[in-house]
């Protein structure tokens, strides 16, 4: 199977480690990965904005770019939402491309078969399931099914942990108050797990509740999904 990583702007500009925790990952598990130079932005946020247009070539770019490939996965359930539900909408010539992309959780559980990657995080920690893996992907408990298997984690519960952080993309920006006053409830109820680690498969959703952690003064650690799968004890995260 050729693999290949959609690694997302917000990823390759801000958490460069999380693309690189895949490739660990998948490499671990007995796979080649491929990084196509020409992948660019998904179009998620053109469109959600309104600007339609302007995100159809970045539709067929993406599918030109993956095109060779039998499975596309990217950390980021928010942008493979975008990909799979909206691209063959826009370009109907994408659906072809956009049918072979998942979300990290998704590729290791339905196409590889796997729960336990071999991982050891020996942390105590929380998930929150971000509103596009939970509403539009419905990747429902995969990744926490993952997380269970992993050596060592002390996994908690988070609770009222299907509303929603505050992110929201572009919302964050053009309503900044309900934004915060989302992000600060959310902030409370994970520090109410005493967790000292938060988990979650979109790096934006971990910066917005982060953020709002860090200015709280709170001593809890922002961490995506693949970075934990890709710790092991020889090479912890």
């Amino acid at each position: 199977m050729r693999v290949a990583i959609f690694v997302t702007c917000v990823n390759d500009t801000l958490y460069p480690g999380t693309g690189k925790a895949v490739v660990r990952l998948l490499r671990r598990l007995g796979h080649d990965v491929g990084f196509p130079a020409a992948q660019t932005c998904c179009g998620q946020m053109h469109f959600n904005t309104g600007y339609r247009a302007q995100a159809v070539p970045l539709v067929k770019g993406f599918a030109d770019a993956f095109a060779p490939y039998d499975a596309v996965v990217t950390p980021s359930a928010s942008c493979a939402a975008m990909v799979r539900e909206w691209h063959p909408r826009l370009v109907p010539a994408a659906s072809g491309t956009a049918s072979r992309v998942y979300e990290l959780s998704e590729f290791l559980v339905d196409v590889l078969g796997v729960t336990d990657v071999g991982a050891s995080y020996p942390h105590r920690v929380t998930y929150h399931p971000t509103c596009h893996s939970l509403r539009l992907l419905r990747v429902g408990d995969r990744p926490l099914r993952l997380l269970r298997e992993v050596r060592g984690i002390d996994l908690v519960e988070l609770p009222g942990a299907d509303e929603c952080c505050g992110f929201g993309g572009t919302f964050a920006l053009k309503n900044p108050a309900v934004s915060s006053a989302m992000g600060a409830d959310k902030a409370a109820q994970v520090r109410a797990t005493g967790a000292g680690t938060l988990c979650a498969a979109d790096n934006s959703c971990l910066m917005h509740i982060g953020g709002t952690l860090s200015r709280a003064g709170a001593s809890v650690r922002p961490v995506h999904l693949a970075e934990i799968l890709a710790a092991t004890e020889g090479a912890p995260a």
